[in-house]
């Protein structure tokens, strides 16, 4: 027993955070290499149109998400397990991200090359998108009430352990390919998402169903079309959650996924960006940790989200400003901080978003929930630069305050999950 949990209840909690290490391994190799493949995959002649338009692929891949989430979440997770599905979502997932390092470029195939860059992230993104509602339907299943706020945090931390993973691998190619990296260094780290996508694999076979949905089974309690039931009983759930994702996501590519662009500007080197933003994901994780850990003693989901959200807001626009220099010291501490509060605000969504939603659809509306709020902070990076006519810097705090006030509304209009004092399971529902 580890943490009042057995062996078991964790070999399906890290199935599911190996998911998320994967998700946050890939979509922040594409993140960190944004600008190099820019002129590869685009004309170069585009210049900042490029950088757009490479960056769009992020709210591709979260349009993709919130379809896969829908389908597969639909009639897999909801239908044939949540563990049956992630050993599907796992394949097509890790093989679909490495395949983005033998795409041609656009000086051998033309308009085709941008073409198929966008074709592989929505197919990648629709299996990303199954890989949150069921990983965390199969942890918060198996997890009791009053561990839910730390285990939750564990396989939402997954995400920034791959990105801390990925952004090592960075600085390692990077050192190796030195000039050639802009030829072939960033194709070798596409291709070592394999890595991670079959570790996840091997160990989901070992997994077993939760309790939860082999009753629903033997029960004969499952929906026939889950997606009706969640649209049909769950439309506010679905609302407030968008809302408070669609802010999170948009502030998280706002700054996790923008800070190698950042560094980039200010003219830091490709190992030197690796290193830097290995060393803030390593603070952000233990952000989110203690997140969870900070939560299960205040009680509840909601209470907590909002006071970490509310920090965020306070600190922000100084951490930014601050942040934004050519003193990598001074760049360090800052984004260091802001990202250690944004992680905790993270640390309760897997909890809360399982609790909201009924067992018969939980997949369905965790996945979908989740990953809609990418649909358009996916696309925060593109704002940025669309609105650098007023200043980089400017535009950055401008679209950070936006979705943090987004994420705030949501949070106030949702209701709470979980209190300490009641002894209800609304995981049971």
């Amino acid at each position: 027993m580890v943490y009042g949990l057995n062996r078991n209840q964790w070999i399906q909690i890290i199935s599911a955070w190996l998911g998320w290490l994967l998700d946050g391994y890939t979509t922040i190799a594409y993140a960190l290499v944004a600008l190099t493949i820019s002129e590869i995959f685009f004309p170069p002649s585009l210049k900042i149109g490029g950088i757009i338009l490479t960056f769009a692929g992020l709210g591709v891949g979260a349009l993709a998400r919130s379809i896969g989430s829908l389908i597969l979440g639909n009639f897999l997770g909801d239908k044939i397990g949540r563990r049956n599905m992630l050993i599907v979502t796992i394949l097509g997932f890790s093989f679909l991200s490495a395949s983005k390092s033998i795409l041609p470029g656009y000086n051998k195939i033309n308009i085709l090359a941008p073409i198929l860059l966008y074709i592989i992230l929505f197919f990648e993104g629709m299996f990303a998108g199954a890989e949150y509602g069921g990983g965390s339907a199969l942890a918060m299943e198996s997890t009791p009430p009053e561990r839910r706020g730390f285990v939750g945090s564990f396989v939402q931390s997954g995400f920034g352990t791959g990105y801390f993973i990925v952004s090592l691998v960075l600085a390692a190619i990077a050192s190796l390919t030195g000039e050639k990296f802009d030829i072939i260094g960033w194709r070798i780290l596409f291709a070592t998402a394999l890595i991670p996508g079959i570790i996840a694999f091997v160990l989901r076979t070992f997994a077993k169903e939760t309790k939860i949905f082999e009753e629903m089974k033997e029960k004969n309690e499952i929906e026939k079309v889950p997606l009706k039931s969640l649209f049909k009983y769950a439309p506010k759930e679905i609302i407030t959650g968008l809302l408070i994702t669609t802010g999170l996501l948009a502030i998280n590519t706002a700054t996790f996924s923008f800070w190698p662009s950042v560094m980039q500007t200010l003219k830091y080197k490709e190992t030197l960006i690796g290193i830097s933003v290995a060393i803030i994901n390593l603070i952000s994780l233990f952000g989110v940790w203690f997140g969870g850990f900070l939560a299960d003693i205040i009680g509840g989901r909601k209470k907590p989200m909002l006071i970490y959200a509310i920090l965020f807001a306070i600190t922000s626009y100084f951490l930014v400003y601050f942040g934004y220099s050519e003193n990598l010291k001074t760049l360090l501490i800052m984004f260091s901080i802001q990202a250690f509060i944004e992680a905790m605000i993270f640390s309760t969504i897997p909890s809360f978003l399982s609790e909201i939603f009924s067992k018969k659809y939980r997949t369905t509306g965790v996945g979908f929930t989740y990953n809609g709020g990418a649909i358009i902070g996916g696309f925060a990076i593109s704002m940025i630069y669309s609105l650098s006519f007023i200043g980089l810097l400017k535009a950055w705090i401008l679209i950070l305050y936006i979705f943090t006030l987004i994420m705030i509304l949501g949070i106030i209009l949702s209701k709470e999950t979980w209190v300490k004092s009641e002894k209800i399971d609304f995981i049971n529902r």
